[in-house]
């Protein structure tokens, strides 16, 4: 091999092994967590119109939806109805991957003074979070 072929073949070498690096590297699970969003639970008086219209039609029955207005996610999540007070709704996780938004809550019940008391509830949170051009999962 002469000294040009040998300086070709290390070149081209060098080249192949810097795009396997950069095409491993650029392999992520997309289910994978990119970081932890930040996010505020609203409440009900600090929601836009449109949003607690659309809650209101759907609070009677589980829901699961989101709503976007002015560079904002909201994710909403929604219980149905129950039959005392007391319920509330804790956000555990709220988190991007490489293909979605994926956001995980509990409903948790009431205390033993309020077990025994008969009044219609309809336990729900609303997550505001930055606007992110992903799916959601509801866990």
């Amino acid at each position: 091999m002469s000294e040009l072929e040998k300086r070709i073949c290390s070149v081209l070498l060098v080249c192949l092994m810097c795009v396997s690096v950069i095409a491993c590297g650029a392999k992520q699970d997309p289910m994978e967590k990119i970081k932890d969003l930040e996010f505020s639970v609203i409440a009900e008086d600090k929601l836009p119109e449109e949003l607690l219209s659309m809650i209101e039609e759907k609070k009677t029955s589980p829901f699961k939806m989101t709503f976007q207005d002015q560079g904002f996610l909201y994710i909403c999540i929604g219980y149905g109805e129950q039959e005392t007070g007391g319920y509330s709704v804790t956000v555990n996780e709220l988190y991007e991957t490489g293909n979605a938004i994926y956001v995980d809550t509990n409903l948790i019940g009431p205390g033993a003074e309020e077990k025994g008391k008969y009044a219609l509830t309809y336990p729900y949170v609303v997550i505001k979070t930055e606007y992110i051009e992903k799916p959601v999962v509801f866990d």
